[in-house]
């Protein structure tokens, strides 16, 4: 299994929500744990990098890509 390419500022989409019912989270923190901050209500975690991978459903948003930007493609060349 590949390692996640995280960077500060990206947004993720989890698979389960949040009890305010928001499913998408920003990274704030990386390292072993991942400092996330829920885009719903602002709470902000911190998951063991671990958990976070396996709860991830998709990368939905790269900090500085243009609005609209796939992200899926954001990391190709060209």
């Amino acid at each position: 299994m590949a390692v996640l390419d995280i960077e500060l500022g990206d947004v993720y989409r989890l698979r389960k929500p949040h009890p305010c019912g928001s499913y998408d989270w920003r990274v704030r923190r990386t390292g072993a744990d991942i400092g996330l901050i829920c885009l719903g209500c602002g709470r902000r975690v911190l998951l063991p990098r671990s958990t976070f991978e396996r709860r991830v459903k998709t990368r939905l948003a790269r900090e500085g890509a243009p609005p609209g930007a796939d992200p899926a493609r954001a990391d190709e060349d060209g």
